[in-house]
């Protein structure tokens, strides 16, 4: 006899099928990293800009801060749910780019900007159009890629951000020193528009795959509000403990970027100087050669690194995919204030090497379990709510935070302006910790809340 109160196995989750073939898959994944590769050129840019654009424009390292931070970050937070929920239904390779077009041109208009504020409204215009960018691609490589190559594949994405950072670095720094700041907006900014023809010519979208009406019908995603997608995170520890780790990492990061250069100038300018003359440049071109090369590269190798380690361990064990990042945040700490504290300019390269490859390494894992925490019709939100977090802290207040530091330590502590901005970077970095706290206590709910 039938005894009905025998427990039932539970449904096994469905094989992943490809929408694609692996070719096109490479395909699309390598235009996609390209495409961010831009979005981190444009939005970077400044950074080695910052010191002759508050010359000619007579700003405050606040307005650097603001304009490099909080103005971009505004609308590039606030859109960018918006525009996530459009690409939950709609046609996600149009709207990335024609996002890309966008910023491309406004970052170009930021070349003609006659004063702080017209190159706000200009940098307002890059993160509104760069806010329809990530939401949309992670989803698209989601999409392609099976769950146990997404940490892999999302971390060859996310090496965009040090790639488009060391390019838009050193271009930028190489064109303004031969013909000044303005031109190497312009320069940067324009290719962007004819990579957005190409993406919006070239690129699927795995929705519309189904050639029959029927099975059309079955492919569209479950109608769901944004309400809907809250409900599911509210409960879900995993999303939220990474959110805030991945806020303030983004406040560290972001927070230092406008004002690295800028340190190097003010505390190792005379050296800088030599050693640029020894190679025919100026101090401008010099740095954005070495800083590029150093900080992109290490970086970049350090997101690819996270991606494949966590792929590799999480698939015996997914609290990998939160180990990974809390163990290197905490060893970037005191690697990151023993480069600032060093008295001379060369000892720190070494230093900032080993910075790069660690810090890299929390990226692919951390994007990779947001869409795997979610549902495939709304990876795209979850992943704009978890870049709203993450950018409206680190964009929004970090070079704020670090900028107005800077200029307290300089102004009424008495510091000056190369020891203000020194101390601003270490005191800024201390916030690191619990940041490492919240990606070690992910690894108590990640098993629990994946879904896919």
């Amino acid at each position: 006899m039938t005894d009905a109160a025998a427990p039932t196995a539970p449904a096994a989750k469905p094989a992943f099928v490809s929408p694609v073939s692996v070719g096109y898959r490479n395909y699309a994944i390598t235009l996609l990293f390209i495409v961010y590769v831009f979005n981190f050129i444009d939005r970077q840019i400044v950074a080695i800009l910052a010191e002759p654009i508050k010359k000619e424009l007579g700003i405050a390292d606040w307005q650097i801060g603001l304009m490099t931070g909080t103005a971009f970050a505004l609308f590039y937070c606030t859109l960018g749910i918006p525009i996530a929920r459009l690409s939950e239904r709609r046609n996600r390779p149009w709207i990335i780019g024609l996002s890309l077009a966008a910023w491309s041109g406004f970052t170009a208009l930021c070349g003609f900007a006659q004063n702080f504020w017209q190159l706000v409204l200009a940098r307002v215009g890059v993160g509104v159009g760069e806010a329809g960018c990530t939401p949309p691609a992670h989803s698209l490589i989601s999409d392609y890629v099976p769950p146990n190559k997404r940490a892999t594949a999302l971390a060859f994405y996310s090496m965009g951000n040090p790639v488009g950072a060391l390019i838009g670095v050193m271009a930028g720094g190489l064109i303004a020193d031969a013909f000044g700041w303005r031109w190497a907006l312009l320069v940067v900014g324009l290719p962007g528009i004819v990579l957005a023809i190409l993406v919006v010519l070239t690129l699927f979208e795995p929705r519309m795959k189904a050639a029959a009406a029927a099975a059309v019908a079955a492919a569209q995603p479950p109608k769901t509000s944004f309400m809907d997608v809250l409900r599911l995170l509210r409960g879900n520890r995993t999303f939220w403990l990474l959110s805030i780790a991945t806020s303030i990492v983004a406040f560290v990061s972001y927070g230092h970027a406008p004002f690295t250069a800028s340190f190097f100038f003010r505390v190792h300018g005379e050296e800088i100087g030599l050693l640029g003359a020894e190679w025919g440049l100026g101090k401008i071109g010099f740095l954005s050669i070495v800083l590029g090369l150093i900080s992109g590269a290490s970086a970049a190798v350090g997101v690819g690194l996270g991606g494949i380690i966590a792929d590799h361990y999480g698939a015996k064990d997914l609290k990998a995919y939160m180990t990974i990042p809390a163990i290197a945040m905490a060893v970037t700490l005191p690697i990151y204030v023993a480069a600032i504290l060093m008295p001379s300019f060369l000892p720190v390269l070494p230093l900032l090497v080993l910075n790069g490859i660690i810090g890299g390494t929390w990226a692919g894992p951390s994007y990779a379990t947001v869409q795997s925490i979610v549902p495939p019709h709304m990876r795209a939100t979850a992943a704009a709510i978890f870049l709203f977090i993450a950018n409206l802290i680190g964009l929004g207040v970090g070079p704020l935070a670090v900028g107005i530091m800077s200029d307290v330590f300089a102004g009424p502590l008495g510091m000056g302006e190369g020891e203000g901005v020194r101390w601003a970077l270490i005191i800024s970095q201390f916030f690191i910790i619990p940041a490492v706290i919240c990606f070690w206590l992910a690894r108590r709910t990640i098993q629990g809340d994946m879904k896919s």
